[in-house]
C-alpha cells in the first residue's frame, strides 16, 4: 500500500499498477470493461509529461470509471479495486 508520504508519481504509478493488475483476472466482461477505460486513464495520467493538474483531473475520471463498476467477483480484483480506490482519494486530497 502506498503511504500518503509518497511522491504523486509513486502514487500515481501504483493506481496503474492496480487497475493493470485486474486485467490479467478473470472477471466479468462488463465490469472488466469499466476497469479496462480506468486502467488507461490511469496509465495516460502517469505519463512522466501530464502535468500534476492534468493527472489529477484524470484520477477524477478514474474515479468516476470505479464507481460505474460492479465489484468484480474475484478476491484478488477486489483488493486491487479497493487499494485503486483508497490511491484516488489519497491523490486528490
Amino acid at each position: 500500500m502506498t503511504d500518503s508520504e509518497d511522491s504523486l508519481e509513486d502514487q500515481l504509478a501504483a493506481l496503474r499498477d492496480h487497475l493493470e493488475a485486474t486485467a490479467e483476472l478473470p472477471i466479468d466482461p462488463q465490469t472488466n470493461r469499466w476497469l479496462g477505460e480506468a486502467e488507461a486513464v490511469a496509465r495516460d495520467a502517469a505519463a512522466a509529461d501530464v502535468d500534476p493538474e492534468t493527472a489529477r483531473k484524470r484520477i477524477q475520471q478514474v474515479q468516476r470509471l470505479l464507481s460505474a463498476a460492479d465489484d468484480p467477483d474475484h478476491e484478488d480484483a477486489v483488493a486491487h479495486c479497493e487499494a485503486a480506490r483508497e490511491l484516488c482519494d489519497r491523490i486528490l486530497q
